[in-house]
């Protein structure tokens, strides 16, 4: 599969050390890699919400003369033509929150298309025992969902869903276990706790596994391994379809990755048969 210039541009960015506004300018361009290209510095800087210079001096710590040799690069690796509007100027604002998510898991599959990503953090996850899994506030609902699946097959999944003072106790306790990996979960907004959480991890001796919805996320610096999935801004709260789906792969590779799992899946339907747990 032929990579997508969200992808291509995502390449470009990586590798260098950037600000938190060089990292937002960066979010954003991967977002409408379709469109960017065609922005001048003015249009992209609205689009960011920054100011012009900051976009020049994006472009330099790229290793750019300037915007415009950046732009000259950008139509390189991004479509050579604006798509044509007139199709997706017909779709109702619920309609394109819908288009914009089916465009996220383009990305997301596009990404797949180098697996080893995915197949080292199923290791990562699989060796860990127990596994915290980690997601405050907007990502809850993600960590919550992979943690209730990954129980079915690893013995000893903790979710760590509620922020406070004890999420420090928590990991500390899950690495004095014997845990060697975290999984985390970060959406947008990214809650200060989450950053601290993982910094907190590491110092503990966990290798940290990050879903995130960009690789310049302010979580990425206190990440050994970050998967990104983009979520969706086309409502008044984001979509995330494709940090879930990511998160089913992940469940996917970390199963491939346990030699028991498969047994252990099957116990659990003869247990839930057993038991008439789920109308036939």
């Amino acid at each position: 599969m032929s990579e997508s210039p969200a992808a291509r541009l995502q390449k470009l960015f990586e590798g260098h050390r950037l600000t938190p506004t060089q990292r937002r300018i960066a979010h954003c361009m991967v977002r409408g890699a379709a469109e960017v290209p065609f922005l001048s510095s003015v249009e992209l800087a609205e689009l960011a919400g920054v100011s012009q210079p900051s976009v020049t001096r994006f472009a330099v710590a790229l290793g750019f003369d300037g915007y415009p040799a950046l732009r000259r690069h950008l139509r390189e690796v991004a479509p050579a033509e604006r798509a044509a509007g007139g199709e997706e100027d017909a779709y109702n604002e619920y309609q394109q929150a819908v288009q914009g998510e089916i465009e996220n898991l383009r990305q997301l599959s596009a990404m797949l298309s180098d697996p080893a990503p995915v197949r080292e953090a199923g290791r990562l996850l699989a060796g860990s025992s127990p596994l915290p899994v980690l997601g405050l506030r907007a990502a809850s609902s993600q960590a919550r969902g992979f943690a209730y699946f990954a129980a079915k097959v690893h013995p000893d999944v903790r979710l760590l869903d509620e922020g406070g003072s004890m999420l420090a106790d928590r990991i500390d306790a899950a690495a004095g276990a014997g845990a060697s990996a975290l999984l985390c979960f970060a959406l947008p907004r990214h809650p200060k706790e989450v950053a601290e959480a993982l910094a907190h991890a590491r110092g503990a001796g966990l290798t940290v596994v990050t879903v995130a919805d960009s690789a310049f996320a302010p979580v990425a610096r206190h990440s050994d391994l970050l998967i990104p999935a983009p979520v969706g801004t086309g409502l008044a709260f984001d979509t995330a379809c494709a940090p879930m789906l990511l998160g089913r792969v992940l469940l996917e590779a970390m199963a491939d990755a346990l030699p028991d799992a498969q047994a252990r899946l099957e116990a659990f339907d003869a247990r839930a048969a057993a038991r008439g747990l789920f109308v036939e």
